[in-house]
């Protein structure tokens, strides 16, 4: 075994050891719940003095209103001060005592059934079924609980207003969903609903954690990492001394590049990570503390379960990165291209906001745009943008003016590679970690009309949710048409942002090729590539004289674009869908395709007649019946 082989396997055991000791820590925690944990978590000791206060000076309904600290305190009574060996229980407990928490949360500021059951009698007795609200909010007690179960149904019922219901049941039907959200609403206050449950439960188990993992989280940390950054780079520097050029004989046999055993578990890690990460972090809190160092060193704060992902994202992109350096080390274009997202992800994705963070400004992505960033338009993000003074005000107007201005410029000159080959972060993972799987994107006809439908749905989808979004922030109204803003962007948030450009678009990667969000669900591609298909000056010219057939540029185009089939014909490709990677321009023996950015005269050029091939008809000059020869 010479030098090289030697080096690529002590690598190799490198990285698989620390990988396996990553993957150990998982499970080799302790939790202890102390009640000063909850406080820690649940509010300061000021707010719980003052809780405390207003209850023992206020009225009889103030009395009757604990905090949600008491609540979780009476909760959790059982767990605190007992050990537990595994997160798995500690977890189910206080899961339990959140669900105490909200049941007793949602008897004092829920609209009961009994209340439910008053404004449907009332509407039908005092107003022969006509719906009004005054008359709907009266059946409510005064006092600060009263009045907010009123304003919340107004905000939720306005829409009624003078609509006539022919019987009690009819209106009760109408009122129940409804009913349903306000009460989920008014108990998130004082009770912990279940987005404010994920996240309280991440960080009671992260401040619970003792033993091994929380006692040395520097030392594992270098040791973890170190070890498994150093065997990847063992194992991929030695490359090159091999002779420059794509390399990829037998990839289609590969256990690990083309859907085998290998390639397999892979995806199954991936996707059960991005599982855990996006619904069930509080699972994953050694790893977060493990990050908390570095959080700490940026931002002063401590690592939560995205600057944990957000870290790991910045590696991987650096590490196979350089991969595709070495890869691609004849072809300048991927060499600059590659260093470029490398860039843009280590300096404007990961540090730029942390460092924001710790001078006290907003978190904020330069290089983020909507529909990408789709909570963007939230009024939790607006509110936070405008409270934040001048530099909260650049931040929102330079985010408007990349949507509005700066994407159709760019596309224009550039096309949408510009961005999703060269900024983009999901880009950027994509052609780096994703790289070994470029070759497993279906280039079926059927694929090709999923994907139009789809992203181009997706992209809707992001429009609606965002006017709703907007709509709230501008009435205060949690409802438009009768549907609820804030459920339309959970659902967004659930099955696009978290589902499809986590769990399948990444995760997928060993399945169905690298660019599975990018191609069928990000709905920024969408946008750009409608630029790109009808205003832009970026082609992909061929040389149809010159094409052998070999069939390379097509297996591993990564948008699943047939690009032999127009390079066989001369013709330009200019598919919305193409992302400008160069793959395949750079795998290409022939020099048959070149990207450009040329006049938009001729782009959408016809198929070179055979015997001319130094002519290319424009579309605009032919002929009907030329037309119909030349397909």
């Amino acid at each position: 075994m010479h030098g090289k082989s030697i080096i690529q396997l002590i690598g190799l055991t490198l990285f698989i050891a620390g990988f396996g000791f990553f993957v150990s820590i998982f499970f080799l925690s302790n939790y202890q719940l102390t009640p000063e944990v909850l406080l820690e978590q649940l509010g300061t000791e000021d707010e719980k003095n003052m809780n405390a206060a207003a209850q023992q000076t206020s009225t009889t309904e103030s009395q009757a209103s604990p905090s949600t600290y008491q609540l979780s305190l009476e909760g959790a009574t059982e767990m605190l001060g007992q050990p537990y060996g595994s997160n798995f229980a500690f977890i189910s407990d206080l899961e339990g005592a959140i669900q105490k928490v909200n049941e007793q949360a949602k008897s004092i500021y829920g609209i009961s059934d009994e209340e439910a059951n008053q404004i449907v009698e009332k509407i039908i007795a005092e107003n022969g079924g006509t719906y009004q609200l005054d008359a709907a909010t009266s059946v409510f007690s005064s006092g600060e609980t009263g009045e907010a179960k009123a304003q919340k149904l107004r905000d939720y019922t306005n829409w009624l207003e003078g609509k006539e219901f022919g019987s009690a049941e009819e209106l009760q039907n109408q009122l129940s969903g409804q009913i349903s959200s306000i009460n989920n609403d008014l108990a998130r206050q004082r009770g912990i609903d279940k987005y404010r449950a994920k996240g309280l439960k991440t960080s009671v188990v992260k401040a619970s954690t003792v033993g091994l993992i929380a006692e040395n989280k520097l030392a594992i940390l270098l040791v973890t990492f170190l070890t498994t950054i150093i065997g990847s780079l063992m194992y991929l520097l030695p490359r090159v001394q091999e002779h420059p050029g794509i390399k990829n004989n037998h990839i289609f046999h590969s256990a690990l590049k083309h859907r085998g055993w290998l390639g397999i578990m892979v995806g199954t890690f991936l996707i059960l990570f991005y599982i855990v990460l996006y619904f069930y972090p509080y699972y994953m809190t050694n790893w977060i503390l493990l990050a908390d160092p570095v959080s700490m060193a940026l931002s002063g704060n401590p690592a939560g379960e995205f600057f944990l992902y957000g870290f790991l994202y910045t590696i991987c992109i650096i590490v196979m990165g350089i991969r595709m350096i070495i890869n691609y080390r004849h072809n300048r274009y991927q060499i600059i291209r590659t260093i470029s997202v490398m860039f843009f992800q280590t300096a404007f994705a990961f540090l730029i906001p942390e460092i924001l963070i710790r001078l006290n400004n907003p978190y904020f992505d330069f290089k983020n745009i909507w529909p990408l960033d789709y909570d963007f338009f939230f009024p939790s993000s607006l509110n936070q943008l405008i409270d934040n003074g001048t530099l909260g005000l650049f931040m929102l107007v330079w985010g408007i003016a990349l949507i509005i201005v700066a994407v159709p410029v760019f596309v224009y000159f550039f096309g949408k590679r510009w961005y999703c080959s060269w900024v983009c972060g999901c880009g950027g993972l994509a052609e780096t970690l994703g790289d070994p799987y470029r070759q497993l994107s279906d280039k079926s006809l059927g694929a090709w009309k999923v994907e139009r439908y789809l992203i181009h749905g997706v992209l809707v989808f992001a429009v609606l949710m965002t006017i709703g979004m907007i709509y709230t922030f501008f009435t205060g109204s949690g409802s438009l048409l009768g549907i609820p803003t804030y459920t339309m962007a959970e659902t967004y948030g659930f099955f696009i942002g978290a589902g499809f450009a986590g769990v399948i678009g990444t995760g997928f990667y060993p399945l169905m090729g690298n660019r599975v969000w990018c191609r069928f669900g990000c709905p920024l591609a969408a946008y750009l590539g409608l630029v790109q298909r009808f205003k832009s000056r970026f082609r992909i010219t061929t040389n149809g004289g010159q094409c052998i057939s070999c069939g390379n540029c097509s297996t591993y185009c990564e948008m699943g674009i047939d690009v032999r089939w127009y390079a066989q014909r001369g013709q330009n490709i200019i598919r919305s869908s193409c992302v400008g990677c160069g793959i395949c321009s750079a795998v290409c023996p022939r020099g048959v395709l070149k990207l450009e950015n040329g006049p938009e005269e001729g782009r959408f050029g016809m198929p070179i007649i055979i015997g001319n091939d130094s002519v290319q008809i424009d579309s605009a000059a032919k002929k009907p019946e030329e037309s119909a020869i030349l397909g």
